[in-house]
């Protein structure tokens, strides 16, 4: 299956001191994407998806969105609904919450 975009969202946890994205609401945004993608109504073909470590533990929870290759961090389940409008369905990046 293709998909127009690919969303991975880390949610991998390391031992402390290191902030770890799993532990900081990793799954929660995997499972906010999906709910807010599927009250979009939207019909293109993506895939939201947990990853492993994405490398950038201290500016986590991080994400990652292919195929333009976005990077987010500090991603909070209030930033959900407009990553989802702006980037997912309408092509633009969030700025403030880009980094890499």
């Amino acid at each position: 299956m293709h998909f127009e975009k690919h969303v991975f969202i880390c949610t991998n946890d390391k031992d402390a001191p290191k902030k770890c994205c799993g532990s900081a609401h990793g799954m929660d945004l995997i499972q906010a994407f999906k709910d807010e993608w599927a009250k979009s109504g939207n019909t293109s073909k993506i895939r939201i998806q947990k990853s492993g470590c994405l490398d950038f533990c201290g500016k986590g929870p991080t994400m990652v969105v292919y195929p333009e290759g976005v990077f987010y961090g500090n991603v909070q389940l209030e930033d959900v609904s407009e990553i989802t409008e702006q980037h997912l369905i309408g092509d633009q990046i969030v700025s403030r919450l880009q980094i890499g």
